[in-house]
Protein backbone atom coordinates (compact mmCIF):
# COMPACT_ATOMS: atom_id res chain seq x y z
CA UNK A 1 0.00 0.00 0.00
CA UNK A 2 1.21 3.32 -1.60
CA UNK A 3 0.04 6.65 -0.43
CA UNK A 4 -1.59 7.99 -3.74
CA UNK A 5 -1.24 11.92 -3.01
CA UNK A 6 0.11 14.13 -1.29
CA UNK A 7 3.56 12.45 -0.49
CA UNK A 8 6.93 14.14 0.02
CA UNK A 9 8.03 16.85 -1.86
CA UNK A 10 11.27 15.38 -0.01
CA UNK A 11 12.10 12.57 2.71
CA UNK A 12 12.80 13.65 6.09
CA UNK A 13 16.04 12.39 7.80
CA UNK A 14 15.39 9.35 10.09
CA UNK A 15 13.43 10.74 12.85
CA UNK A 16 14.68 11.37 16.13
CA UNK A 17 13.04 11.27 19.67
CA UNK A 18 13.71 14.90 21.43
CA UNK A 19 16.52 14.77 24.04
CA UNK A 20 13.65 15.98 26.82
CA UNK A 21 12.00 12.59 26.25
CA UNK A 22 15.11 10.22 24.92
CA UNK A 23 16.12 9.67 28.80
CA UNK A 24 18.25 6.55 30.31
CA UNK A 25 15.35 3.98 30.36
CA UNK A 26 14.48 3.35 34.09
CA UNK A 27 12.37 0.72 33.80
CA UNK A 28 9.25 2.50 34.91
CA UNK A 29 5.90 3.90 33.03
CA UNK A 30 4.64 6.29 34.69
CA UNK A 31 2.45 7.86 32.19
CA UNK A 32 -0.03 5.94 29.49
CA UNK A 33 2.26 7.50 26.67
CA UNK A 34 5.69 6.47 28.34
CA UNK A 35 7.17 10.22 28.02
CA UNK A 36 5.78 13.56 26.86
CA UNK A 37 6.86 13.38 23.40
CA UNK A 38 4.29 10.21 23.39
CA UNK A 39 6.19 7.66 21.91
CA UNK A 40 5.08 4.36 23.85
CA UNK A 41 8.65 3.26 23.42
CA UNK A 42 10.50 1.40 26.04
CA UNK A 43 14.46 0.88 25.43
CA UNK A 44 14.18 -2.69 27.65
CA UNK A 45 15.09 -5.48 25.41
CA UNK A 46 15.37 -8.79 27.44
CA UNK A 47 12.39 -9.55 25.72
CA UNK A 48 13.46 -9.57 22.40
CA UNK A 49 12.61 -11.10 18.70
CA UNK A 50 14.22 -14.16 19.56
CA UNK A 51 12.92 -15.09 22.82
CA UNK A 52 9.53 -13.63 23.04
CA UNK A 53 8.28 -16.26 21.65
CA UNK A 54 8.89 -18.16 25.22
CA UNK A 55 6.49 -15.11 26.71
CA UNK A 56 4.14 -16.82 29.68
CA UNK A 57 1.48 -15.33 31.94
CA UNK A 58 3.16 -14.48 35.19
CA UNK A 59 0.12 -13.18 37.31
CA UNK A 60 -3.76 -12.07 36.40
CA UNK A 61 -5.56 -9.56 38.38
CA UNK A 62 -10.06 -9.02 37.88
CA UNK A 63 -10.27 -5.49 38.08
CA UNK A 64 -14.29 -6.51 39.28
CA UNK A 65 -16.10 -4.07 36.05
CA UNK A 66 -16.53 -6.27 32.57
CA UNK A 67 -17.16 -2.73 30.82
CA UNK A 68 -14.81 -1.69 28.12
CA UNK A 69 -11.57 -1.50 29.42
CA UNK A 70 -9.13 1.33 27.57
CA UNK A 71 -6.79 1.82 30.64
CA UNK A 72 -3.50 1.53 30.03
CA UNK A 73 -1.14 0.31 33.18
CA UNK A 74 1.43 2.30 34.54
CA UNK A 75 4.56 1.34 36.88
CA UNK A 76 6.21 2.95 39.77
CA UNK A 77 8.79 2.06 41.28
CA UNK A 78 7.56 -1.46 43.26
CA UNK A 79 4.00 -0.42 42.53
CA UNK A 80 1.77 -1.23 39.18
CA UNK A 81 -2.01 0.94 39.47
CA UNK A 82 -4.33 0.72 36.88
CA UNK A 83 -7.81 1.74 36.73
CA UNK A 84 -11.47 0.25 36.12
CA UNK A 85 -13.89 1.41 33.84
CA UNK A 86 -16.97 2.70 35.51
CA UNK A 87 -16.72 3.31 39.09
CA UNK A 88 -13.16 3.90 37.88
CA UNK A 89 -11.44 2.32 40.82
CA UNK A 90 -7.71 2.47 41.19
CA UNK A 91 -5.97 -0.42 41.99
CA UNK A 92 -2.41 -0.68 43.31
CA UNK A 93 -0.48 -4.13 43.24
CA UNK A 94 2.70 -5.00 44.77
CA UNK A 95 5.09 -6.19 42.38
CA UNK A 96 7.61 -7.31 45.39
CA UNK A 97 5.62 -10.36 46.35
CA UNK A 98 4.33 -13.63 44.37
CA UNK A 99 1.36 -12.81 42.37
CA UNK A 100 1.69 -9.17 42.78
CA UNK A 101 -1.26 -9.39 44.77
CA UNK A 102 -3.72 -5.52 45.73
CA UNK A 103 -2.05 -3.81 48.71
CA UNK A 104 -4.97 -1.29 48.17
CA UNK A 105 -7.65 0.10 46.31
CA UNK A 106 -9.42 3.50 45.72
CA UNK A 107 -13.12 3.99 44.89
CA UNK A 108 -13.97 7.46 43.73
CA UNK A 109 -17.76 6.86 43.72
CA UNK A 110 -18.46 8.49 40.77
CA UNK A 111 -22.51 9.30 40.51
CA UNK A 112 -24.00 6.90 39.10
CA UNK A 113 -26.07 8.90 36.51
CA UNK A 114 -22.91 9.60 34.83
CA UNK A 115 -23.48 6.02 32.48
CA UNK A 116 -26.12 7.50 31.07
CA UNK A 117 -24.27 10.44 29.49
CA UNK A 118 -21.66 8.34 28.26
CA UNK A 119 -21.71 7.91 24.39
CA UNK A 120 -19.84 5.32 23.86
CA UNK A 121 -19.42 3.01 27.03
CA UNK A 122 -18.04 4.06 30.80
CA UNK A 123 -13.95 3.55 29.95
CA UNK A 124 -11.24 5.00 31.47
CA UNK A 125 -8.05 5.62 29.32
CA UNK A 126 -5.78 5.46 32.86
CA UNK A 127 -3.66 7.05 35.43
CA UNK A 128 -0.82 9.09 35.41
CA UNK A 129 2.24 9.76 38.39
CA UNK A 130 3.97 12.41 39.09
CA UNK A 131 4.87 14.05 42.52
CA UNK A 132 3.76 11.25 44.59
CA UNK A 133 0.38 10.97 43.20
CA UNK A 134 -1.36 9.09 41.17
CA UNK A 135 -3.74 11.35 39.23
CA UNK A 136 -7.06 10.60 37.05
CA UNK A 137 -10.05 11.55 36.11
CA UNK A 138 -13.87 9.93 37.17
CA UNK A 139 -16.60 9.68 34.55
CA UNK A 140 -18.46 12.16 36.06
CA UNK A 141 -16.12 14.54 34.96
CA UNK A 142 -13.94 14.90 38.37
CA UNK A 143 -9.93 14.64 38.33
CA UNK A 144 -8.61 12.97 41.67
CA UNK A 145 -5.25 12.78 43.10
CA UNK A 146 -4.44 9.98 44.89
CA UNK A 147 -1.17 9.23 47.12
CA UNK A 148 0.96 6.87 45.88
CA UNK A 149 2.18 4.58 48.69
CA UNK A 150 -0.73 4.69 50.81
CA UNK A 151 -4.56 5.23 48.61
CA UNK A 152 -5.44 8.31 50.32
CA UNK A 153 -6.76 11.55 48.67
CA UNK A 154 -4.76 14.11 48.64
CA UNK A 155 -7.47 16.31 46.32
CA UNK A 156 -9.92 16.43 43.88
CA UNK A 157 -11.48 18.62 41.66
CA UNK A 158 -14.98 18.99 40.22
CA UNK A 159 -14.84 19.87 36.63
CA UNK A 160 -17.78 19.49 34.70
CA UNK A 161 -21.84 18.97 34.55
CA UNK A 162 -23.13 15.35 33.48
CA UNK A 163 -26.54 17.14 33.32
CA UNK A 164 -25.12 19.58 30.19
CA UNK A 165 -24.04 15.80 28.73
CA UNK A 166 -20.09 16.06 30.01
CA UNK A 167 -18.16 13.23 30.81
CA UNK A 168 -14.46 12.56 31.32
CA UNK A 169 -12.67 9.66 29.91
CA UNK A 170 -9.11 11.02 28.62
CA UNK A 171 -6.10 10.29 30.57
CA UNK A 172 -4.35 13.79 31.98
CA UNK A 173 -1.07 14.49 31.43
CA UNK A 174 1.30 16.28 33.66
CA UNK A 175 3.35 18.95 32.06
CA UNK A 176 5.86 20.73 34.19
CA UNK A 177 3.65 21.12 37.59
CA UNK A 178 0.04 21.14 36.12
CA UNK A 179 -2.16 18.71 35.21
CA UNK A 180 -3.63 18.74 31.62
CA UNK A 181 -7.06 17.72 31.53
CA UNK A 182 -10.36 17.74 28.99
CA UNK A 183 -13.33 17.05 28.42
CA UNK A 184 -15.93 14.60 26.30
CA UNK A 185 -19.32 15.13 25.43
CA UNK A 186 -19.24 15.92 21.72
CA UNK A 187 -22.41 13.93 20.41
CA UNK A 188 -24.71 15.20 23.58
CA UNK A 189 -23.27 19.13 22.34
CA UNK A 190 -20.94 20.13 24.85
CA UNK A 191 -19.33 23.05 24.88
CA UNK A 192 -15.21 21.65 24.69
CA UNK A 193 -12.23 22.78 26.88
CA UNK A 194 -8.55 21.89 28.28
CA UNK A 195 -7.64 22.69 31.65
CA UNK A 196 -5.16 23.01 33.76
CA UNK A 197 -4.64 21.80 37.46
CA UNK A 198 -2.34 22.61 40.00
CA UNK A 199 -0.27 19.67 40.58
CA UNK A 200 0.02 19.91 44.63
CA UNK A 201 -3.05 21.16 45.01
CA UNK A 202 -5.69 20.61 42.24
CA UNK A 203 -6.30 24.34 42.19
CA UNK A 204 -7.74 25.14 38.22
CA UNK A 205 -5.22 27.28 36.88
CA UNK A 206 -7.16 28.38 33.58
CA UNK A 207 -9.57 26.89 31.12
CA UNK A 208 -9.92 27.08 27.69
CA UNK A 209 -12.90 26.54 25.47
CA UNK A 210 -12.80 25.20 21.69
CA UNK A 211 -15.88 27.84 20.31
CA UNK A 212 -16.77 31.04 20.92
CA UNK A 213 -15.21 34.30 21.53
CA UNK A 214 -10.89 34.57 21.50
CA UNK A 215 -11.46 35.87 25.51
CA UNK A 216 -12.72 32.43 25.68
CA UNK A 217 -10.72 30.52 23.39
CA UNK A 218 -7.64 32.13 24.82
CA UNK A 219 -6.44 33.55 21.54
CA UNK A 220 -4.66 37.23 21.83
CA UNK A 221 -1.59 38.61 20.79
CA UNK A 222 0.70 35.68 20.57
CA UNK A 223 -1.64 33.89 18.60
CA UNK A 224 0.09 33.19 14.92
CA UNK A 225 -1.47 30.65 12.84
CA UNK A 226 0.61 29.28 9.92
CA UNK A 227 -2.62 29.56 7.92
CA UNK A 228 -5.03 32.20 6.87
CA UNK A 229 -7.97 30.41 7.80
CA UNK A 230 -6.80 30.24 10.68
CA UNK A 231 -6.51 33.72 11.30
CA UNK A 232 -9.56 36.48 12.04
CA UNK A 233 -11.33 37.90 14.92
CA UNK A 234 -13.55 36.16 17.07
CA UNK A 235 -13.54 33.06 14.39
CA UNK A 236 -15.32 30.35 17.14
CA UNK A 237 -18.39 32.59 16.74
CA UNK A 238 -18.47 33.88 13.21
CA UNK A 239 -17.85 30.19 11.48
CA UNK A 240 -20.66 29.40 13.14
CA UNK A 241 -24.44 29.86 12.53
CA UNK A 242 -25.99 32.28 15.44
CA UNK A 243 -25.40 30.91 18.90
CA UNK A 244 -24.71 27.53 17.66
CA UNK A 245 -20.71 27.61 19.00
CA UNK A 246 -22.68 26.93 22.30
CA UNK A 247 -23.38 23.23 21.74
CA UNK A 248 -20.82 23.05 19.32
CA UNK A 249 -18.79 20.42 20.31
CA UNK A 250 -14.79 20.45 19.93
CA UNK A 251 -14.36 18.49 23.06
CA UNK A 252 -11.23 17.28 24.58
CA UNK A 253 -11.28 13.57 25.16
CA UNK A 254 -7.90 12.60 23.45
CA UNK A 255 -3.78 12.52 23.85
CA UNK A 256 -2.19 15.68 25.11
CA UNK A 257 1.87 16.03 24.27
CA UNK A 258 3.95 18.34 25.61
CA UNK A 259 7.33 20.28 24.91
CA UNK A 260 9.68 21.47 27.77
CA UNK A 261 11.65 23.60 25.70
CA UNK A 262 8.92 25.15 23.84
CA UNK A 263 6.85 25.01 26.76
CA UNK A 264 3.97 24.58 24.66
CA UNK A 265 1.17 21.95 25.03
CA UNK A 266 -0.53 20.18 22.02
CA UNK A 267 -3.66 17.93 21.87
CA UNK A 268 -6.55 17.65 19.52
CA UNK A 269 -10.40 18.53 19.23
CA UNK A 270 -13.49 16.55 18.56
CA UNK A 271 -16.26 17.35 16.20
CA UNK A 272 -18.48 19.90 15.84
CA UNK A 273 -22.18 19.04 17.15
CA UNK A 274 -24.30 17.96 15.25
CA UNK A 275 -22.85 14.96 12.84
CA UNK A 276 -25.75 16.96 10.73
CA UNK A 277 -23.50 18.96 8.94
CA UNK A 278 -26.43 21.25 6.83
CA UNK A 279 -27.47 22.71 10.58
CA UNK A 280 -24.13 24.43 10.84
CA UNK A 281 -22.75 25.78 7.94
CA UNK A 282 -19.08 27.16 8.31
CA UNK A 283 -15.54 26.53 9.57
CA UNK A 284 -16.71 25.61 12.53
CA UNK A 285 -13.68 26.70 14.45
CA UNK A 286 -11.58 25.85 16.40
CA UNK A 287 -13.12 21.49 15.89
CA UNK A 288 -11.92 18.83 14.39
CA UNK A 289 -7.75 20.34 15.11
CA UNK A 290 -5.20 20.92 17.29
CA UNK A 291 -3.96 23.88 19.40
CA UNK A 292 -0.42 24.91 20.86
CA UNK A 293 -0.78 26.57 23.97
CA UNK A 294 1.29 27.90 26.13
CA UNK A 295 1.46 25.66 29.50
CA UNK A 296 1.53 28.25 31.91
CA UNK A 297 -0.98 30.76 30.90
CA UNK A 298 -3.14 28.41 28.02
CA UNK A 299 -3.10 30.92 25.63
CA UNK A 300 -3.01 29.62 22.52
CA UNK A 301 -0.09 29.80 19.85
CA UNK A 302 -1.50 28.33 17.05
CA UNK A 303 -4.10 26.09 15.72
CA UNK A 304 -4.32 23.95 12.98
CA UNK A 305 -8.09 22.51 11.56
CA UNK A 306 -7.42 18.74 10.12
CA UNK A 307 -11.49 18.75 8.30
CA UNK A 308 -12.87 22.49 8.29
CA UNK A 309 -16.73 21.72 9.09
CA UNK A 310 -16.20 18.10 9.57
CA UNK A 311 -18.79 16.11 7.43
CA UNK A 312 -17.84 12.55 9.32
CA UNK A 313 -17.40 12.65 12.84
CA UNK A 314 -13.61 12.93 12.43
CA UNK A 315 -12.40 13.77 15.54
CA UNK A 316 -8.94 15.71 15.56
CA UNK A 317 -8.14 14.04 19.04
CA UNK A 318 -5.56 11.70 18.33
CA UNK A 319 -1.98 11.25 19.63
CA UNK A 320 0.79 13.78 18.39
CA UNK A 321 4.24 12.32 18.80
CA UNK A 322 7.05 14.77 18.94
CA UNK A 323 10.18 14.00 17.09
CA UNK A 324 12.76 16.52 15.25
CA UNK A 325 13.84 15.49 11.63
CA UNK A 326 15.61 17.59 9.24
CA UNK A 327 13.79 18.40 6.29
CA UNK A 328 14.29 19.92 3.21
CA UNK A 329 18.03 20.65 4.51
CA UNK A 330 16.88 21.94 7.96
CA UNK A 331 16.39 20.59 11.44
CA UNK A 332 12.67 20.93 12.11
CA UNK A 333 10.55 20.23 15.25
CA UNK A 334 7.76 18.44 14.36
CA UNK A 335 4.74 16.27 15.60
CA UNK A 336 3.48 13.38 13.93
CA UNK A 337 -0.50 12.78 13.81
CA UNK A 338 -2.01 10.33 12.75
CA UNK A 339 -5.70 11.35 11.87
CA UNK A 340 -9.21 9.67 11.59
CA UNK A 341 -9.51 11.66 8.01
CA UNK A 342 -6.73 8.87 6.70
CA UNK A 343 -3.99 11.28 6.32
CA UNK A 344 -0.47 11.14 8.66
CA UNK A 345 0.12 14.81 9.02
CA UNK A 346 4.11 15.99 9.63
CA UNK A 347 3.78 19.34 11.08
CA UNK A 348 6.83 21.67 12.44
CA UNK A 349 5.24 21.93 16.05
CA UNK A 350 6.55 25.97 16.76
CA UNK A 351 3.97 27.18 14.19
CA UNK A 352 1.53 24.48 12.86
CA UNK A 353 3.01 24.59 8.90
CA UNK A 354 1.96 21.28 7.34
CA UNK A 355 5.31 19.77 6.02
CA UNK A 356 3.29 16.61 5.15
CA UNK A 357 0.41 15.14 5.01
CA UNK A 358 0.48 11.40 3.61
CA UNK A 359 -2.24 8.71 3.40
CA UNK A 360 -2.20 5.14 5.75
CA UNK A 361 -4.99 3.94 5.02
CA UNK A 362 -7.93 3.84 1.81
CA UNK A 363 -10.12 7.11 1.82
CA UNK A 364 -12.31 8.50 -0.74
CA UNK A 365 -13.62 11.35 1.84
CA UNK A 366 -10.77 13.57 0.42
CA UNK A 367 -8.08 13.97 -1.94
CA UNK A 368 -5.17 15.08 0.74
CA UNK A 369 -4.22 18.39 1.53
CA UNK A 370 -2.79 21.29 0.04
CA UNK A 371 0.15 22.11 1.11
CA UNK A 372 -0.05 26.09 0.40
CA UNK A 373 -2.99 26.43 2.00
CA UNK A 374 -3.37 23.45 4.09
CA UNK A 375 -7.29 22.92 3.59
CA UNK A 376 -8.46 19.35 3.13
CA UNK A 377 -9.62 18.93 0.03
CA UNK A 378 -13.02 17.13 0.13
CA UNK A 379 -14.65 14.84 -2.09
CA UNK A 380 -18.02 16.40 -2.78
CA UNK A 381 -19.70 13.37 -4.02
CA UNK A 382 -19.32 11.55 -0.60
CA UNK A 383 -20.64 14.50 1.45
CA UNK A 384 -24.02 13.20 3.68
CA UNK A 385 -27.36 14.84 3.12
CA UNK A 386 -30.89 15.26 4.82
CA UNK A 387 -33.02 12.47 3.65
CA UNK A 388 -30.95 11.15 1.34
CA UNK A 389 -28.37 8.03 1.70
CA UNK A 390 -25.02 8.96 0.29
CA UNK A 391 -23.22 5.06 -0.12
CA UNK A 392 -19.78 3.66 0.84
CA UNK A 393 -18.12 6.69 2.48
CA UNK A 394 -14.65 5.57 3.61
CA UNK A 395 -13.62 6.19 6.13
CA UNK A 396 -16.35 5.58 8.86
CA UNK A 397 -17.03 7.89 11.57
CA UNK A 398 -14.38 5.96 13.76
CA UNK A 399 -11.85 7.11 11.24
CA UNK A 400 -9.43 4.85 9.47
CA UNK A 401 -7.98 5.35 12.94
CA UNK A 402 -9.82 6.02 16.60
CA UNK A 403 -8.40 6.47 19.88
CA UNK A 404 -6.31 4.04 19.74
CA UNK A 405 -2.46 5.29 20.18
CA UNK A 406 0.28 4.31 18.00
CA UNK A 407 3.90 3.71 19.20
CA UNK A 408 6.94 5.45 17.60
CA UNK A 409 10.27 3.30 17.49
CA UNK A 410 13.45 5.23 16.88
CA UNK A 411 15.53 1.77 15.87
CA UNK A 412 12.94 1.78 12.97
CA UNK A 413 12.48 5.17 12.41
CA UNK A 414 8.00 3.28 12.09
CA UNK A 415 5.16 4.79 13.63
CA UNK A 416 3.21 1.49 14.64
CA UNK A 417 -0.44 2.14 14.12
CA UNK A 418 -3.51 -0.10 15.54
CA UNK A 419 -6.62 1.48 13.17
CA UNK A 420 -9.62 0.67 11.56
CA UNK A 421 -10.88 -0.44 8.34
CA UNK A 422 -14.74 0.73 8.06
CA UNK A 423 -16.52 2.39 5.64
CA UNK A 424 -20.34 3.39 6.02
CA UNK A 425 -23.87 4.91 4.34
CA UNK A 426 -25.62 7.63 5.63
CA UNK A 427 -28.33 9.63 5.93
CA UNK A 428 -28.88 13.12 7.85
CA UNK A 429 -31.94 14.53 9.65
CA UNK A 430 -32.85 17.10 11.32
CA UNK A 431 -31.92 17.41 15.29
CA UNK A 432 -32.79 20.08 18.12
CA UNK A 433 -30.39 20.74 20.84
CA UNK A 434 -32.04 19.33 24.51
CA UNK A 435 -29.29 19.72 26.83
CA UNK A 436 -27.60 16.54 28.17
CA UNK A 437 -29.32 14.34 24.97
CA UNK A 438 -27.99 13.05 22.04
CA UNK A 439 -27.19 15.32 19.63
CA UNK A 440 -25.90 13.83 16.63
CA UNK A 441 -29.06 13.96 13.27
CA UNK A 442 -27.65 11.04 11.54
CA UNK A 443 -28.56 7.58 10.31
CA UNK A 444 -25.36 5.46 9.66
CA UNK A 445 -24.54 2.05 8.59
CA UNK A 446 -20.98 0.70 9.28
CA UNK A 447 -19.86 -1.77 7.36
CA UNK A 448 -15.94 -3.52 6.85
CA UNK A 449 -13.89 -1.86 3.92
CA UNK A 450 -12.02 -2.66 1.14
CA UNK A 451 -10.42 -6.20 1.66
CA UNK A 452 -13.71 -7.38 4.12
CA UNK A 453 -11.25 -7.70 7.07
CA UNK A 454 -12.46 -4.48 9.84
CA UNK A 455 -9.20 -3.54 11.07
CA UNK A 456 -5.27 -3.13 10.61
CA UNK A 457 -2.05 -2.97 12.39
CA UNK A 458 0.44 -1.12 10.49
CA UNK A 459 4.00 0.75 10.34
CA UNK A 460 4.49 3.89 8.63
CA UNK A 461 7.47 5.11 7.90
CA UNK A 462 8.13 8.92 9.48
CA UNK A 463 10.88 9.22 6.79
CA UNK A 464 9.49 8.66 3.58
CA UNK A 465 5.79 8.95 3.96
CA UNK A 466 4.80 5.49 3.65
CA UNK A 467 3.51 2.21 4.51
CA UNK A 468 6.46 -0.16 5.60
CA UNK A 469 4.12 -3.12 6.45
CA UNK A 470 0.64 -4.30 6.92
CA UNK A 471 -1.24 -6.68 9.16
CA UNK A 472 -5.07 -6.87 8.25
CA UNK A 473 -7.22 -7.74 11.48
CA UNK A 474 -10.30 -9.21 11.48
CA UNK A 475 -11.85 -6.73 13.88
CA UNK A 476 -10.77 -2.88 13.64
CA UNK A 477 -7.35 -2.67 16.66
CA UNK A 478 -8.99 -0.36 18.51
CA UNK A 479 -5.96 -1.12 22.03
CA UNK A 480 -3.12 0.55 21.96
CA UNK A 481 0.60 -0.05 20.95
CA UNK A 482 3.79 -0.44 22.67
CA UNK A 483 7.83 -0.57 20.59
CA UNK A 484 10.29 -1.76 22.53
CA UNK A 485 14.32 -1.48 22.02
CA UNK A 486 13.95 -5.76 21.62
CA UNK A 487 13.05 -5.32 18.16
CA UNK A 488 9.03 -6.18 19.21
CA UNK A 489 6.07 -4.51 18.96
CA UNK A 490 2.87 -5.31 21.02
CA UNK A 491 -0.65 -4.93 20.32
CA UNK A 492 -4.22 -6.55 20.96
CA UNK A 493 -7.34 -7.69 19.33
CA UNK A 494 -10.79 -7.17 19.51
CA UNK A 495 -11.19 -11.44 19.47
CA UNK A 496 -8.62 -11.67 22.15
CA UNK A 497 -5.01 -12.32 20.71
CA UNK A 498 -2.32 -10.16 22.56
CA UNK A 499 0.53 -10.21 19.69
CA UNK A 500 4.36 -9.74 19.60
CA UNK A 501 5.58 -8.48 15.85
CA UNK A 502 8.62 -7.86 14.30
CA UNK A 503 8.92 -4.33 14.23
CA UNK A 504 11.76 -4.32 11.02
CA UNK A 505 9.36 -7.13 9.43
CA UNK A 506 5.62 -7.21 11.03
CA UNK A 507 6.19 -11.09 11.14
CA UNK A 508 4.01 -12.00 14.02
CA UNK A 509 6.46 -13.48 16.65
CA UNK A 510 4.45 -14.29 19.65
CA UNK A 511 -0.04 -14.46 20.47
CA UNK A 512 -1.90 -15.30 23.51
CA UNK A 513 -5.31 -15.81 23.94
CA UNK A 514 -6.75 -13.40 26.71
CA UNK A 515 -10.51 -14.00 28.60
CA UNK A 516 -12.29 -10.77 26.73
CA UNK A 517 -10.97 -8.78 23.72
CA UNK A 518 -8.61 -5.91 24.09
CA UNK A 519 -9.32 -2.54 23.66
CA UNK A 520 -6.43 -1.72 26.74
CA UNK A 521 -2.90 -0.45 25.41
CA UNK A 522 0.02 -2.50 26.68
CA UNK A 523 3.04 -1.20 29.02
CA UNK A 524 6.15 -2.66 29.61
CA UNK A 525 8.84 -2.25 32.17
CA UNK A 526 11.51 -3.49 34.72
CA UNK A 527 9.96 -5.61 38.04
CA UNK A 528 11.90 -5.80 41.17
CA UNK A 529 13.44 -8.54 40.23
CA UNK A 530 15.35 -6.95 37.57
CA UNK A 531 13.11 -8.38 34.65
CA UNK A 532 11.30 -7.45 31.79
CA UNK A 533 7.92 -7.56 32.13
CA UNK A 534 4.63 -6.51 29.32
CA UNK A 535 1.07 -6.00 30.77
CA UNK A 536 -2.15 -5.39 29.05
CA UNK A 537 -5.71 -5.24 30.38
CA UNK A 538 -8.33 -7.28 28.30
CA UNK A 539 -12.40 -6.26 28.37
CA UNK A 540 -13.88 -5.66 25.03
CA UNK A 541 -16.00 -2.41 25.08
CA UNK A 542 -15.78 1.20 23.96
CA UNK A 543 -17.47 2.48 21.20
CA UNK A 544 -16.76 -0.89 18.49
CA UNK A 545 -16.97 -3.31 21.09
CA UNK A 546 -20.72 -1.63 22.54
CA UNK A 547 -22.23 -4.62 21.02
CA UNK A 548 -20.91 -6.94 24.08
CA UNK A 549 -19.86 -4.97 26.72
CA UNK A 550 -23.76 -3.19 26.45
CA UNK A 551 -25.40 -6.30 25.32
CA UNK A 552 -26.73 -4.72 22.71
CA UNK A 553 -29.28 -6.50 19.95
CA UNK A 554 -27.24 -7.45 16.77
CA UNK A 555 -30.48 -6.98 15.21
CA UNK A 556 -30.34 -3.22 15.46
CA UNK A 557 -27.59 -1.91 13.03
CA UNK A 558 -28.06 1.47 14.07
CA UNK A 559 -27.27 0.69 17.49
CA UNK A 560 -24.07 2.28 19.32
CA UNK A 561 -24.39 5.24 16.62
CA UNK A 562 -24.15 2.69 13.47
CA UNK A 563 -21.28 0.56 14.58
CA UNK A 564 -23.38 -2.69 15.40
CA UNK A 565 -23.92 -3.10 11.96
CA UNK A 566 -20.37 -4.23 11.40
CA UNK A 567 -19.77 -5.92 14.45
CA UNK A 568 -22.53 -8.31 14.69
CA UNK A 569 -20.37 -11.23 14.95
CA UNK A 570 -18.50 -9.89 17.47
CA UNK A 571 -20.64 -11.59 20.63
CA UNK A 572 -19.58 -15.12 18.59
CA UNK A 573 -16.01 -14.71 19.40
CA UNK A 574 -15.52 -12.82 23.05
CA UNK A 575 -17.15 -11.89 26.07
CA UNK A 576 -16.77 -9.14 28.07
CA UNK A 577 -14.50 -9.15 30.98
CA UNK A 578 -11.74 -7.10 32.89
CA UNK A 579 -8.56 -8.55 33.70
CA UNK A 580 -5.04 -7.58 34.13
CA UNK A 581 -2.49 -9.68 32.53
CA UNK A 582 0.91 -9.34 33.22
CA UNK A 583 3.65 -11.51 31.28
CA UNK A 584 7.32 -12.50 31.74
CA UNK A 585 9.82 -14.80 30.00
CA UNK A 586 10.82 -18.31 31.83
Amino acid sequence: MKPTFNARRESASKPTVPSFADQPEDGQWTMPAKNLASTRYSGLAEINRDNVKDLQVASTFSVGTSRGQESAPIVVGDMLYVVSSFPNVLYALDLTKPGFPMKWKYNPAPATAAQGVACCDVINRGPTYADGKIIYNTLDNTTVAIDARTGTLVWQTKLGDINKGETMTMAPLVAGDKVIVGNSGGELGVRGWSSALDLKTGKLVWRAYTTGPDADVKIGPRYKPFYDTDKGKDLGVTTWPPDMWKQGGGAVWGWVSYDPELKLVYYGTSNPGPWNHEQRPGANKFTAGIFARDLETGEARWFYQYSPHDYYDHDGINENVLLDVTWEGKPRKVLVHPDRNGLVYMIDRTNGEVLSAGVYHYTNTNFGVDLKTGILRDNSAKLPKVDKVTRDICPAPPGAKDWSPSSFSPKTGFLYLPHNNLCFDERLSEVGYIEGTPYVGAEVNMKPGPGGHRGAFTAWNVTDGSVAWNIPETFPVWGGAVATAGDVVFYGTMDGWFKAVDSGSGKELWKFKTGSGIIGQPTTWKGPDGHQYVSVLDGVGGWAGAIVAGGLDPNDGSAALGFVAAMRDLPKVTTAGGTLYVFKLP
